[in-house]
């Protein structure tokens, strides 16, 4: 009775919060992300309400200090030990997620279902279902990813998912899904060389839902097939790839090609290495760029051997998540702003780009026109930040105009 008393009062509390402040015209100032100028934001009941360009701070402190979009991670499969398809799955580890990731900029992000028995998935979708009526949980998940279970069995191609659980789209069995999601899927991640694929794909686009082509072996035909019927990002691109693939007949180089398609990519410094990260960049560029985390239930928790996925996990001192039967990476251990850093490191491109490719670039990927930007009008979700040495350091973190992080470390 004293927990759910608790909860009910975490919920009294920022309902309470954002209602109070809905009429509250409130201003904040730092250093515009996109040319490094000195601005002020004001912010009413929620909203970016407008942005002024100044000549100077009024608080010095200030002078180092950016501000930008809250960030945007549509792939998110857990986080600091509890994973979004784990057998206790509740909304309050829901909750503790989204507070852990506030205090890194994170203000929206897609929980990540990964393959798993049918029962499981429809068990956890009802129970992020649940979480996402609670408006502190809510305004930070817009909706669910699902990153399998149709997708290729083949070793190498699956990744880390578990084959047992591995099969073709089956329309019915997503359909009870989705109903138990409240319509909240807002992705899914396919191999398109299955049987049912491209029909399955067509559906998917009939209810809005963003298709993505990821842990697949398609021919270059296939994927054409995919991208006219309605896919159009490729998850985590080259990665969910087999280690050794032909030179010319692989999922790489139409996924490329084709323009229609934009790239998820893992820059953590172990999914892909720094010339791969470069030529990506190039073909895709900062427009059709986004950067996702892939983090897991093992990101924040020590170096080790842990038991995941069905098989034996390792967490390497550096962060490498590895499953040594495959010799595959089984997800990541870095957030989204690690990604930002290296982004930079690797490819010399713009503070503005590399946030972009983490806010504006996502949001519009899942259709979500209220945030990803900062213009009158649009969501206030914001961060600020410092960069030091590379580094980003997040200083403050807003959710719909209303303060949910301050680092007490200033």
């Amino acid at each position: 009775m004293g927990h759910v008393t608790g909860l009910l009062m975490v919920f009294v509390c920022f309902s309470g919060l954002w209602a109070q402040e809905a009429d509250t015209v409130k201003t904040i100032e730092g250093i515009f992300y996109l040319d490094g100028q000195p601005i002020s934001i004001d912010m009413k009941g929620g909203v970016i309400t407008g942005i002024t360009r100044k000549g100077k701070l009024s608080d010095p402190a200030l002078a180092a200090t950016y501000i930008a979009p809250g960030f945007v991670d549509h792939q998110v499969n857990g986080y600091i030990s509890h994973s979004f398809v784990g057998e206790d799955l509740t909304v309050a580890q829901v909750r503790k997620i989204t507070r852990k990731f506030w205090e890194h900029g994170i203000t929206t992000y897609l929980p990540t279902l990964t393959t798993n028995d049918s029962d499981r998935m429809l068990r956890n979708f009802a129970v992020l279902a649940e979480a996402t009526e609670d408006p502190e949980i809510g305004l930070s998940v817009p909706g669910f990813h699902v990153e399998g279970p149709y997708i290729s069995p083949v070793e190498g191609f699956r990744g880390a998912h578990n084959p047992k659980w591995i099969r073709k789209p089956d329309w019915k069995e997503f359909e009870v899904w989705y109903e138990a999601s409240n319509g909240k899927i807002l992705e899914i991640t396919i191999a398109p060389e299955l049987e049912g694929a491209i029909d399955f794909i067509k559906k998917c686009r009939q209810k809005g839902i963003v298709v993505a082509l990821g842990h697949h072996n398609g021919s270059a035909e296939i994927i054409q097939e995919a991208v006219d019927a309605g896919a159009s990002v490729s998850t985590h691109l080259g990665n969910g790839c087999a280690n050794m693939i032909h030179r010319h007949d692989n999922p790489l180089w139409a996924q490329l090609a084709d323009d229609r398609l934009a790239a998820s990519i893992i820059v953590d410094g172990f999914h892909l290495r720094p010339e791969e990260v470069r030529t990506f960049y190039k073909v895709k560029g900062p427009e059709n760029t986004i950067l996702v985390s892939d983090v897991i239930r093992l990101a924040g928790m020590p170096a080790g051997t842990y038991r995941d996925f069905g098989s034996e996990v390792v967490v390497t001192p550096e962060g490498k998540v590895m499953m040594p039967s495959q010799n595959v990476l089984a997800g990541a251990s870095f957030l989204i702003t690690k990604g930002i850093e290296n982004m930079i490191s690797f490819t010399q491109c713009s503070l503005a780009d590399a946030i972009h490719m983490a806010s504006r670039n996502p949001a519009g990927l899942l259709g979500l026109v209220d945030r990803g930007e900062i213009r009158p009008g649009k969501r206030a979700d914001l961060v600020l930040f410092n960069m030091e040495n590379n580094k980003m350091k997040v200083r403050k973190t807003i959710v719909a105009g209303t303060l949910v992080y301050e680092d007490e470390k200033k």
